[in-house]
């Protein structure tokens, strides 16, 4: 246990803290990105990076482009000393924080700055260059932030440092590029940032940025099930890097689990095979760390077996999704239902048959609303339909997202069954799958809960020729290793895992080759085409 700083100060600090948070909803919270640091883990994060520096910087440029109430500041205060500290700057964009901050350090020389960091380091108007950050950056994922500003940034972080970022990145990577690029050539920096960057494609332009244009020294990821604020379901990686081209033969150091003191895991990593890897959570390889992969590229994958995709997202399924019962009651007509699979949670079988209407034979039947008729046929032809239709309203459906986008309202995007689907997110740890695999005999389709798995080419031409085959392909399905799916997906704070059509279609499908000798050929067309896309 990481001893705490005691300060007087501190103590304040935490208790001003709590009581700003208080004032907001976990709901505005999650939307500003706001989870303040531990002190605990500040002044860890703080020791290690004194441990680098050592005593060649005597004059310390603190900085923190997102101080909040000044929890990596107490903590550069607590582990170098004020003397070491030749001046500190924090820029903080809510009043409340910002004004807790001047208020809590003001005999400390800290410096606090009211304003976007990213739109300050951009006019100009940022102090001299730091030559020590150390950040917590508002974790604030994507969808939160309006086109205009995505827009904004991606130009901004492309003038400042040359890196197109996508847009699918949380506001957390245009932090660490900008106050990279802000601060002084070999200073140091250490960002406690979500580790999903480290697996998600979106994350490739962080990725490249951290081998190619700094010395990376540490990445330290945190168990998941240790999540590191209470508030916040988001698995942390913290990153120790100097802002210096990194030597040919550099290799950083990957450790997992425990404190970045004691780890519980530790490698070093050549940059040649962090730059090849398309996962960063595999590293270190070690058996606390239970994310591996087995396909390395080269062989067959279930990308070359099945199509695969997420189900339907309804945009509201307490409205388009009732019980088969009820809609029949209510007297709706059935070629405009379609059978849907309930959420995973309620379905206890992994092998689904079907009645004679295509619906699957489970205790609570679901069917999903799907019409493209335009509203004045609905109403004319169709009254109980049109009469169910009317109450969306008062409900509020029709001013979702998704619902707000589609002509008519009421059409869902287009599925047709298929016979495998693998359950979207799930917990596991060791060799326990955290997804389950299905075998659906029925017709029904499935939410965006599920991804569904559609044969494709030569393996469902053999399929078709050999349907009792399927039950083999399921047991296939069934023995991937619960390592290779954590180590394909991706996983968030509290061990919650999620895996996405591109990642499940990496997974190695050897076993099927193996099992069905004549489907290799198909396999080796296909790459060999896929060359000349």
């Amino acid at each position: 246990m990481i001893a705490q700083h005691q300060s007087t100060t501190e103590t304040q600090r935490q208790a001003i803290q709590a009581a700003i948070d208080a004032t907001k909803s976990a709901a505005e919270r999650n939307r500003l990105g706001q989870f303040a640091t531990p002190n605990a883990l500040a002044v860890d994060i703080a020791r290690y990076v004194g441990s680098l520096i050592g005593t060649r910087k005597r004059g310390i440029r603190f900085a923190d482009p997102s101080i909040g109430s000044g929890s990596f500041f107490s903590a550069a205060l607590a582990v170098y000393g004020p003397k070491r500290l030749a001046s500190s700057v924090g820029v903080e964009l809510d009043p409340a924080f910002a004004d807790a901050a001047r208020s809590l350090w003001a005999d400390t020389g800290l410096e606090v700055v009211l304003g976007d960091f990213t739109r300050v380091v951009a006019n100009g108007s940022c102090p001299p260059a730091p030559n020590l950050i150390l950040a917590n950056p508002p974790y604030v994922r994507h969808h939160h932030m309006d086109r205009e500003d995505k827009e904004r940034l991606q130009r901004l972080a492309f003038k400042m440092t040359g890196v197109e970022v996508n847009g699918l990145a949380g506001l957390y990577v245009y932090f660490l590029l900008l106050a990279t690029a802000w601060m002084e050539d070999d200073g140091y920096a250490a960002w406690l940032i979500p580790s999903e960057f480290m697996d998600v494609n979106y994350g490739a332009a962080l990725k490249r940025f951290l081998t190619d244009r700094v010395t990376l020294i540490r990445a330290h990821r945190f168990d998941p099930d240790d999540i590191q604020f209470g508030d916040a379901l988001v698995s942390s990686v913290v990153l120790v890097f100097r802002k210096s081209p990194p030597p040919r033969e550099h290799e950083p150091e990957f450790t997992f689990g425990g404190t970045l003191e004691t780890p519980h895991a530790s490698d070093r990593v050549s940059l040649e095979r962090l730059r090849a890897a398309h996962k960063w959570t595999v590293f270190p390889s070690h058996a606390k760390n239970d994310r591996h992969t087995v396909s390395d590229g080269t062989g067959p994958t279930l990308s070359d077996m099945f199509r695969i995709q997420r189900g339907i997202a309804t945009g509201d399924n307490k409205f388009f999704i009732l019980d088969r019962a009820d809609a029949k009651r209510r007297g709706l007509p059935a070629k405009f239902l379609r059978p849907i699979l309930p959420s995973p949670r309620h379905l206890k079988a992994t092998v689904i048959d079907g009645d004679d209407d295509g619906y699957p034979i489970i205790d609570r039947q679901l069917c999903v609303i799907d019409c493209d008729l335009p509203e004045h046929v609905v109403e004319q032809r169709h009254p109980e339909l049109w009469e169910y239709l009317q109450t969306a309203d008062d409900l509020g459906v029709k001013d979702g997202y998704l619902v707000g986008k589609r002509t008519p309202w009421y059409k869902q995007e287009q599925r047709e069954p298929c016979p495998f689907l693998c359950t979207y997110m799930g917990r596991g740890s060791d060799d326990k799958q955290p997804f389950r695999f299905i075998h659906n005999r029925s017709r029904a389709i499935g939410t965006n809960l599920y991804l569904m798995l559609y044969p494709v080419k030569g393996f469902a031409a053999m399929l078709r020729k050999h349907p009792a085959r399927a039950a083999e392909v399921h047991a296939l399905l069934g023995r991937v290793t619960g390592h290779e799916l954590r180590g394909e997906g991706r996983v968030y704070g509290g061990g919650l895992n999620k895996i996405e059509p591109c990642e499940l279609g990496r997974v190695s499908a050897a076993s099927f080759v193996e099992r069905w000798p004549e489907l290799a050929e198909g396999v080796k067309l296909g790459m060999a085409s896929s060359l000349f896309v």
